[in-house]
């Protein structure tokens, strides 16, 4: 099984309790928590209001338009998503914001930003969901990855079962913008 990551806490939570269900496990860019507590380093009770503003009829689709204009969708990318700055453009750009656009989108986008789909709450969760799992485990993650982002990843060196790999290219979405190093990696652990 592989997942991408915000949805790293969940298919550990997975194989820590359901075991037997998962063989092996990659992890590409793992992480636990979403955006805004990552760089806020923790929830703040203005995530919750921030959700009720774009759940709100009227101005929720302003603000969440505003979030992710083409403008802010660059800049994110280029900030901490993709290592090449002109990664995200022309059909590929296009077709991001097509995702934002979808009907409901803007419900789940919210939640993610602001925490409220983390699975755990603290590092030590995510350790211990790690530890839980007892399947040999693949991370891979890119020698660009942000730092905050980065030393949760890292951190899983600790359990058990558990092989880094740092990508000499990449950022959290290494493995659209690195594909071949991603799957030469991930099929070097998966034929062991």
């Amino acid at each position: 099984m592989g997942t991408v990551g915000h949805a790293a806490s969940y298919a550990l939570y997975h194989a820590a309790f359901r075991p037997g269900t998962i063989k092996r496990l990659v992890l590409i860019a793992p992480t636990w928590r979403g955006p805004l507590p990552t760089m806020m380093g923790g929830q703040r009770p203005w995530f919750t209001r921030l959700r009720g503003a774009v759940d709100h009829w009227a101005i929720g689709p302003l603000v969440y338009r505003l979030n992710v204009s083409r403008f802010v969708m660059i800049r994110m990318a280029q900030d901490h998503v993709y290592e090449d700055p002109s990664w995200l453009s022309g059909d590929r750009l296009a077709a991001k914001l097509a995702v934002t656009r979808a009907p409901g989108a803007r419900y789940a986008s919210v939640r993610f930003v602001t925490g409220a789909l983390d699975r755990v709450e603290s590092r030590a969760a995510f350790l211990d969901l790690a530890r839980g799992a007892n399947v040999p485990m693949l991370v891979i993650y890119g020698d660009r990855t942000p730092p905050r982002s980065r030393a949760e990843m890292e951190a899983l060196a600790g359990a058990p079962g558990v092989e880094l790999k740092l990508l000499p290219h990449g950022k959290l979405l290494i493995h659209e913008e690195f594909p071949d190093a991603a799957v030469a990696t991930i099929r070097s652990f998966l034929v062991l």
